[in-house]
């Protein structure tokens, strides 16, 4: 058997029999470099990181336009987590899964050093503010996810002042001050999470405890004024659908001689010491590094102003893929689907992800110029999520449905009613996911059958409100009944009553509560 350690990494031949390719570079080396001068500090060491930027590293490193690595910041420690770092020594395979059937295997060593953030312990915090006030520190990203950058109850900390912080952005804010009073050598702080302004988000959650800390005293002002000119907060767009890890995937490994189960840690995270993603990678930064960054350009990274990352953004989210796995996610729940992918094969799914992306969103689709629109949005509907073998469901998608319908399609129904040449009423395919949404919500299938709706804050709020809608009562669903629903600008980015689409959003629902088999016929009539 293939042993993933650095011991194990020394019988290359048997590595490359069985597929996988190496590290091209003297790891050793790399380590030393890093702690030396670090370059780079991720926080967030989850599967996007790994399937994505850590290859980036990879690649830098394997053709020698990078001499470091990659410092790993973990929110905090778990036996299941460390032991998926440490038993491995911070390596892990990259498992590509192509359209074509193809895997390529990858064993990437580009992950330097892993920290835990929130620790008690001294010297494990020392070391971070080591790195933190290291001058060759070019930059911090993050892929925390966006429910990351909520900073929650920040009294204690900015009682306790810098040097005491115990939350998690509270120690982040807390590294800066260090940096800080070490010299003020500029930084800059990447988000590289999938969410609008991205990098505004990151600087936010920093200022509540820079700003509360300078307001009483616990740091200067001239702090501050370092965060506003010295460090930069770049926005960014990232797209790579990279699921978490699959029992196929390591059967797949085992098979090859390796053996990597995944693990689950006490708090449900999936964590495995390989990670399986699809091919393609989009990732869109503002360039605006103060100390310099490595030359991930030639890793495929795409540098450019924040108008045009903005762009890319709006591309992506609300037109040519994040609306059409919103689609995909609540109505094949309704059908019982357990694979995205399979969802592509049915022709009544297939046309209405078509539908909303070019039919009704490439009007009024942003155009980044960096990226084709179209060409982004054929790759989406042909080769990404029809993809047989990544393993992604809609179950996963349709997690938190409610914090994505504002931006997935409430812009493009804005839009839609900003231009005198268009008009929201003409829009069919939106409207019927917004139904097929709120059918969801009732947690009953297409045959009667209950299921568990995948966790969503406003999941309980939502289903009181349609507390008197019942499947096989279709006036039960009253446009009377909608409309505190469907007005909310909040919920939908857009008062659908305002813009006249609640009409056809109430009938559509109404057909999708006849009886058994009544989502597959709305579908049907609808997308024909």
């Amino acid at each position: 058997m293939l042993q993933l350690n650095e011991q194990g990494l020394r019988d290359a031949v048997a590595w490359e029999a069985a597929g996988f390719a190496l590290p091209r570079y003297d790891r050793a080396a790399m380590l030393a470099e890093t702690k030396r001068a670090p370059q780079w500090v991720h926080f967030g060491g989850g599967n996007i990181f790994k399937a994505f930027q850590a290859n980036c590293a990879q690649k830098l490193l394997n053709t020698g336009l990078l001499q470091t690595g990659v410092v790993v910041v973990e929110r905090s420690d778990s036996p299941e987590k460390r032991a998926s770092y440490d038993a491995h020594d911070n390596l892990t395979v990259l498992v590509t899964l192509r359209s074509d059937g193809s895997v390529e295997k990858t064993v990437l060593g580009s992950i330097a050093e892993v920290r835990y953030l929130l620790t008690p312990d001294a010297a494990e915090y020392a070391r971070l503010r080591e790195i933190f006030t290291a001058p060759s520190l070019q930059m911090a990203s993050f892929t925390i996810t966006e429910k990351g950058y909520r900073v929650g109850d920040v009294s204690a900390d900015l009682a306790a002042g810098p040097d005491h912080a115990s939350s998690y952005w509270g120690r982040i804010t807390a590294l800066l001050y260090a940096r800080f009073r070490a010299g003020a050598a500029p930084l800059a702080m990447v988000s590289m999470d999938n969410c609008s302004r991205n990098g505004d988000k990151l600087r936010d959650a920093v200022m509540v405890f820079a700003g509360g800390w300078a307001e009483r005293g616990a740091a200067p002002q001239a702090f501050v004024d370092y965060l506003n000119t010295k460090v930069c907060f770049p926005w960014s767009m990232i797209d790579k659908i990279t699921p978490a890890p699959d029992a196929s995937v390591a059967a797949l490994l085992r098979a090859d001689g390796l053996d990597l189960a995944p693990a689950v840690t006490g708090s449900g995270t999936h964590i495995a010491p390989f990670v399986n993603a699809e091919e393609c990678e989009y990732l869109v930064v503002e360039d605006a590094f103060p100390n310099g960054r490595p030359p991930l350009e030639q890793a495929g990274v795409l540098f450019t102003d924040r108008d045009t990352v903005s762009r890319a953004e709006r591309m992506k989210v609300c037109t040519c893929l994040n609306p059409l796995h919103t689609a995909l996610a609540v109505s094949g729940c309704l059908l019982g689907y357990r694979r995205v992918s399979e969802e592509m094969k049915d022709p009544e799914l297939s046309a209405l992800v078509r539908g909303v992306g070019y039919v009704e969103g490439l009007p009024v689709v942003a155009d980044p110029k960096v990226i084709d629109p179209k060409a982004f949005l054929d790759a989406a509907v042909n080769v990404r999520i029809p993809n047989p073998f990544l393993p992604d469901t809609p179950q996963r998608i349709a997690t938190d449905t409610s914090q994505k319908v504002p931006i997935r399609f409430g812009e493009t129904i804005r839009s839609y009613a900003a231009r005198p040449d268009l008009d929201p009423k003409r829009l069919t395919c939106i409207p019927l996911v917004l139904a097929l949404w709120l059918r969801y919500l009732l947690g009953v299938d297409d045959e009667g059958n209950a299921f568990p709706c995948s966790p969503d804050p406003m999941l309980e709020p939502l289903r009181a409100k349609l507390a008197g809608v019942r499947l096989g009562e279709p006036d039960s669903a009253s446009d009377a009944v909608l409309a505190p629903i469907l007005s909310n600008a909040a919920l939908f980015g857009v008062d659908l009553v305002e813009v006249g689409l609640a009409p056809k959003v109430c009938a559509m629902l109404r057909e999708l509560l006849a009886g058994k088999g009544a989502v597959r016929a709305t579908l049907r009539k609808y997308t024909q």
